[in-house]
């Protein structure tokens, strides 16, 4: 007994088909609009907010500063960002500031602290050459702990090398 394979490819179909359009008959359950929201928290605006932070952790107007690898100089483009800093401290006279040490993932993690501790110290021994008071600065490393990126590449690791400036009330 021989069956076609005309025969036996429409009758796939035609079961594909039937399978296809039969579906579940149960309407979804209507939900009240008291359960939409539940746990959805409060409903929040769209519009744009001024916010402190701009760049990185670091409380605007400021600006953080980027190291090098295994680096806790500020050198070439940093200066600005730091004489940056400066300016608008020495025209906030008031504002303090928490310089904020962080490093890339790579290295361990006594290695990161203490080297993101070198360029905390590098940015407030910095500040203060610029004329800022140093009872105005206060300095903490973080080493590897407040990642801004996640990635496992150049990019990533850069961003994480920095100074975050933290204005503390």
């Amino acid at each position: 007994m021989r069956i076609d394979k005309t025969f036996c490819l429409l009758a796939v179909m035609v079961l594909l088909t039937g399978f296809g359009l039969s579906g579940c008959g149960k309407k979804a359950p209507d939900v009240s609009s008291e359960m939409k929201s539940e746990g959805l928290g409060p409903e929040e605006s769209l519009e744009s907010k001024e916010t402190e932070i701009m760049e990185g952790r670091t409380s605007g107007p400021m600006l953080p500063v980027y190291f090098e690898f295994d680096r806790s100089g500020v050198v070439g483009e940093q200066v600005q960002r730091i004489e940056g800093n400066a300016d608008f401290l020495k025209s906030a006279p008031d504002v303090k500031v928490r310089i904020e040490g962080n490093c890339d993932p790579r290295g361990t993690r006594e290695y990161n602290l203490a080297l993101g501790e070198r360029r905390a110290q590098s940015a407030k021994k910095y500040l203060i050459n610029l004329g800022i008071a140093p009872e105005r600065l206060s300095t903490i490393s973080w080493g590897e702990e407040k990642l801004l990126l996640f990635g496992h590449d150049e990019i990533s690791w850069a961003q994480n090398r920095r100074d975050d400036f933290v204005i503390v009330k």
